[in-house]
Order: structure tokens, then C-alpha cells, then sequence
């Protein structure tokens, strides 16, 4: 790769100022949207269900439906953010869960609502995608931590919003209205994001050096006015990765690996047992409002473990946090179905999900992104989102009649197993990003081509 511009070097070195914040606050806008879209499902199919508009067979198809999308758009966005750019996938893939969305209020039948939901899964799995590459590639290793999690607790604040507000709206106006808000915020994003940059980074890996020069320049100009800034670091030289198959090099293929099953753990967790949480309390005897008011409490634990997650990645580390908070979700995870009492399945419940988001915000947000070089970043990260979709399209069909037969300690059983393994994997062979500049963190064999000496910590 050419240091003809150094932009990894030179945004390394910046100091954090408005330039990021407005940064975060346009991102952080459409991710808090992707994960409201998301969230919501947990409180309309219950509502669906409680109005037999749908049956809980259609409300797995319906959830399977939307992790299909979310595949194909996962999938697509590594292609394209690497191909065309992280601006231009990021624009495509919120208008489309907007429009979506709005089709999707409008929706006669369930099936047209399935249908619907599949072209919304298609942007919400590019958003994510999209967003914490994104981020990555802007701040400074000393931060990227604090700011990664930050995201993440700004993503993550739409689990416990969500349910908020469908107690609020779902009981007295309806299901309708919360695509109708969600779909109608999305554009209003879509209108203030046309300015966002372009990542440097990218621009320099593609070798549009002149493109990348000008926006890293500019980003210079509104950080630092008066051009005192630091000599930069000299970026090393990394093998450049001419196609998808670079994911499965030597030095590269264990990293895929590892942020698959973090994935598929995470996708699991999140989207196979939390958002199933409102149906299996209407199953179990509980009225709407009763499971829409049990659920809104657990689901603070979204942005708690959020926040959480943003004071220990730069302290902690990423390795550490995945492994314990993994650990922890499995303890947690085991006393939780035992409980009969509305308050301690309230508070294990809460427990559970703050420890699942301590994990979502720094395995999910900055680990994963942060094991590829920039020129496949997208299609690692886009790789390893499409393992952890691929496995909860079929998640609903195993655990809807997993929790049939052998009710919440099953489904517990089941998410509780693949977190174990995640943090044994992680564990044994993950390699410490913390602090790390992006560049730095290319695998040995990639290094090797500037003459660095061989890392221990990165024979994974």
C-alpha cells in the first residue's frame, strides 16, 4: 500500500475535536435507527400474536424473513463498502430499511409484512456493517475504544427505547406506528448524512491517493485550524488483498474464524433469545402490557451494559472483557430460567442483557472490525456479520419449538452453549487490538513485506 498520504498515520494523530463528534452523531443516528427497526419486532409480534393477526409459525417467519435480508445485506455491504466505498453503502442501505419500513406499516396481511421485512433486514444488515468500520477508520487507537463503545451505547440505547415506546404506542395506537416512525426517521438521516466524508483510509487503499490527500486534508483544516498538529507516524506497508479469498490466507483465515463464532454467538444471544423475550412471557400466561412493562425494565440492560462496555475496552481490553462477560452471560444465563418470582425474573433478566451487551458493545462494535486490514475490512466484517445471520435464520425455527418442548432452560441451554465456545475461542487464539493503531494489526504475513520483524501477538 502506498504511504504517499499516510492516512491512517496522519488521523492517528489528531486530537479529538468537532470534526468527531459530528461524526458519531451521524452515524450513531442511523445505527440507533437500524437497532430500533430491529428491536421493535420483539413487542409488534407480541402484540401480533395477541391480536391472532399472526401466529407464532408466522412470527418465526417473520423473523426469519428479516435475518435473510439482513444475510444478503451483510453480505453486500462488504462487497460494495470495499468496492464502491463506506459512504456510498452507508447512504444505499438506510434508505432502503426507510422505505421499507414504511411499506411495511401499510402491510394488508402478515405475508405482505414478511415480504416487507425481508427488503428491511437487507438495510439493517449493511447499516451495522457499515457503521462500526466506519468509525474505526476515523478515530485514534488511544480512543478507538471509548468511541467504538460509545456507538455501540448509542446503537444499543434503541433496544431499551424500543421497548419503551412500544409500551407507549403499541397498546394505544397500534403496531403500524412504529414502522411509520422508525421508516420516516430513517429519511430524515438519510437527508442529513449526504455531507459525511469519505474514509481516507479507503480512498488510499483503492489508490486514489489525490481523493484521499484532499479529505484528509480538509479533516486537518477543521481539527486544527492553525495547522499545529504532530509529525505523524509512518504507516507500515501492508500486502495489498485482490479479492474475497484473502479472508481465508494463512494469517488471515484463524482471524475469520474468530470473528464468525463471535458473531454467530452474538447474533444468537441478541436476536434468538432476547428479542424472543415479549412472545415467551404472552406464551406463558402474561398479558401484552404485562410483558411489554416486564421487558421494558430488562432491556435497560441494553444501554447499562453499553456504557459498561465504553469504560472497560481501553482499560480491560477486548480479549479479557469477551471472555469474562461471555462467562458471565453463561452463569447468569443458568439462574435465570429457575426463577418464578416477577422481580428476580425481572432482575436476572436485566442482569442477563446488560451482560450480553457488554459484549455486543466491544466483540461485536471493535473487535471484529479491527482483525482486518483496510482494503477487506468491510468484506471481513461483512463475512463474519453473514456467518452470524446465516445461523439466526434458522435460530427462530429451532427455538420456537426448542421452547415448546422444553420451554426457557432450553433456549438458555442452547445461546448459553455458544457463548461458552466464544469465549474459550477468543481466549485461546484471538489477538489484543487495544490501543493498537489499525495498520499495526495486520497479520505478520502481511507485515512481512516492509521488513517489520514478526509479532507474537499477531500469529493470529
Amino acid at each position: 500500500m502506498s504511504t504517499a498520504v499516510n492516512a491512517g498515520g496522519r488521523l492517528d494523530r489528531l486530537p479529538i475535536a468537532g470534526f468527531h463528534y459530528r461524526l458519531l452523531g451521524l452515524i450513531g443516528a442511523g445505527m440507533f435507527l437500524d437497532a430500533f427497526e430491529i428491536y421493535l419486532q420483539g413487542g409488534v409480534l407480541a402484540a401480533l400474536i395477541a391480536s391472532h393477526w399472526s401466529t407464532p409459525a408466522e412470527n418465526a417467519n417473520f423473523i426469519s424473513s428479516t435475518f435473510a435480508g439482513m444475510v444478503v445485506g451483510a453480505w453486500l455491504s462488504g462487497i460494495y463498502g470495499d468496492r464502491y466505498g463506506r459512504r456510498f453503502a452507508y447512504q444505499v442501505n438506510l434508505l432502503v430499511f426507510g422505505l421499507a419500513a414504511l411499506a411495511g406499516a401499510a402491510a394488508p396481511s402478515m405475508s405482505w409484512l414478511i415480504a416487507a421485512r425481508f427488503v428491511m433486514g437487507i438495510g439493517l444488515g449493511a447499516e451495522i456493517v457499515v457503521g462500526y468500520v466506519m468509525i474505526s477508520e476515523f478515530v485514534p487507537p488511544l480512543s478507538r475504544g471509548r468511541w467504538g463503545a460509545t456507538l455501540a451505547t448509542i446503537t444499543n440505547s434503541a433496544l431499551f427505547v424500543s421497548a419503551l415506546v412500544g409500551r407507549t404506542v403499541i397498546p394505544d395506537y397500534g403496531w403500524r406506528w412504529m414502522f411509520v416512525i422508525v421508516g420516516i426517521g430513517a429519511l430524515v438521516v438519510w437527508v442529513l448524512r449526504r455531507k459525511m466524508p469519505e474514509s481516507p483510509r479507503w480512498l488510499e487503499a483503492k489508490g486514489r491517493l489525490a481523493e484521499a490527500e484532499a479529505g484528509i486534508a480538509a479533516i486537518e483544516r477543521s481539527v486544527a485550524p492553525g495547522g499545529n498538529l504532530p509529525t505523524p507516524a509512518p504507516a507500515p506497508a501492508v500486502r495489498p488483498h485482490p479479492s474475497l479469498m484473502a479472508l481465508f490466507a494463512p494469517g488471515m483465515i484463524s482471524r475469520t474464524i474468530i470473528g464468525s463464532i463471535v458473531l454467530i454467538a452474538m447474533n444468537t444471544a441478541v436476536y434468538g433469545f432476547i428479542a424472543f423475550m415479549p412472545t415467551f412471557m404472552v406464551k406463558q400466561g402474561l398479558s401484552i402490557v404485562a410483558s411489554l412493562n416486564y421487558t421494558t425494565l430488562m432491556m435497560f440492560g441494553g444501554p447499562v451494559g453499553a456504557i459498561i462496555g465504553l469504560l472497560l475496552a481501553d482499560r480491560m481490553g477486548r480479549k479479557a472483557c469477551i471472555v469474562w462477560f461471555s462467562l458471565i452471560a453463561v452463569a447468569v444465563g443458568a439462574i435465570y430460567p429457575q426463577m418464578r418470582d416477577p422481580t428476580l425474573v425481572t432482575l436476572t433478566g436485566f442482569l442477563l442483557v446488560t451482560a450480553v451487551y457488554v459484549l455486543v458493545a466491544i466483540a461485536w462494535a471493535l473487535y471484529v472490525p479491527e482483525l482486518f486490514p483496510t482494503d477487506i475490512r468491510m468484506r471481513g466484517a461483512g463475512f463474519c456479520n453473514t456467518a452470524g445471520r446465516m445461523m439466526t435464520i434458522v435460530t427462530p425455527q429451532i427455538l420456537v419449538p426448542l421452547f415448546a418442548t422444553g420451554g426457557v432452560n432450553a433456549v438458555v441451554g442452547v445461546v448459553g452453549g455458544l457463548l461458552l465456545l466464544q469465549a474459550v475461542v477468543v481466549g485461546l487464539f484471538g489477538v489484543e487490538t487495544r490501543r493498537k493503531p489499525l495498520e499495526a494489526l495486520a497479520p505478520a504475513e502481511d507485515l512481512a513485506v516492509s521488513g517489520m520483524p514478526r509479532r507474537a501477538d499477531a500469529a493470529f
